[in-house]
């Protein structure tokens, strides 16, 4: 039977730890490397749901983007939000392993996925953050090409379908799209970037007024398309990759969680 070890092992070799932001807390959180992992739950964060979905199919483990744990915890209890699904996945022998901003900057990781949702070829990084353990330069976001230019309207049809969000903020700057930058989750802070590298579109989440305001300015076309759905294009990448590893343990994408954000 495969254990949580085995399965970490293999995610720290896709998305190694090392790369992991300085603010991140990344890695098994909660549980036992030497426990076995029959079936396996994925989701983009660890939710009350998912939890009770875990529970429910009879999961050992429970593999998220989005860390359970961020900052120093000095208790554990039932009435604070991270405290009591802690105890729950205790209580009930379930472990988390949770691959954030090392899962962003690895070589298939998010933004990879993102391009390949978008029909996008990968030509490089959008933020350099360094070398990896073998020098390699690594970064988060990426940046590449459509196969052939297409008209703004035609490409936020393309991205509302394929990233499955219920609606999507944008500024057209008049531009058709064919060089695109992409950051899965908050990228406000990258759009001048972009823009300097050459894009005429950039796709991330979490913009703020202000950085609707400077693609204005800039004359980038900018896409809003949620936090979720930027990122959990690596869950089903994930299950398939865990899957053809571990033939031993069914791995399954959580039915339950997705996009929290609803649109009137």
């Amino acid at each position: 039977m495969t254990k949580i070890r085995d399965i970490y092992d293999f995610l720290n070799a896709l998305a190694p730890v090392s790369l992991k932001m300085d603010f991140d807390n990344v890695g098994l959180l909660v549980g036992d490397y030497d426990a076995e992992a029959g079936k396996c739950l994925l989701a983009l964060d660890i939710t009350d749901e998912v939890i009770q979905e875990a529970k429910s199919i009879g999961a050992e483990l429970i593999v998220s983007h989005h860390p359970l744990i961020f900052g120093a915890i000095k208790s554990v209890t039932a009435d604070d939000l991270t405290g009591r699904k802690i105890i729950e996945l205790i209580k009930n022998d379930i472990s988390a392993i949770c691959m954030h901003t090392n899962l962003d900057i690895a070589q298939g990781g998010v933004n990879d996925a993102l391009m390949s949702a978008l029909g996008a070829n990968v030509q490089g990084f959008l933020e350099l953050s360094g070398k990896d353990a073998e020098g390699n330069e690594v970064g988060c976001g990426r940046v590449g090409e459509l196969k052939s230019e297409i008209g703004f309207a035609e490409f936020l049809s393309i991205c509302k379908k394929a990233l499955n969000t219920g609606g999507l903020r944008y500024h057209d700057a008049g531009k058709k799209v064919k060089r695109l930058a992409v950051m899965g989750g908050a990228g406000g802070s990258c759009i001048a970037l972009a823009k300097s590298m050459g894009c005429d579109t950039y796709v991330t989440s979490d913009i703020k007024y202000n950085g609707f305001l400077d693609a204005k300015e800039l004359g980038v076309n900018l896409i809003d398309a949620d936090h979720f759905c930027t990122e959990n294009v690596i869950i089903p990448v994930l299950a398939q990759k865990l899957s053809e590893e571990f033939i031993d343990t069914e791995f399954i994408v959580s039915s339950v969680h997705k996009q929290t954000v609803r649109f009137f």
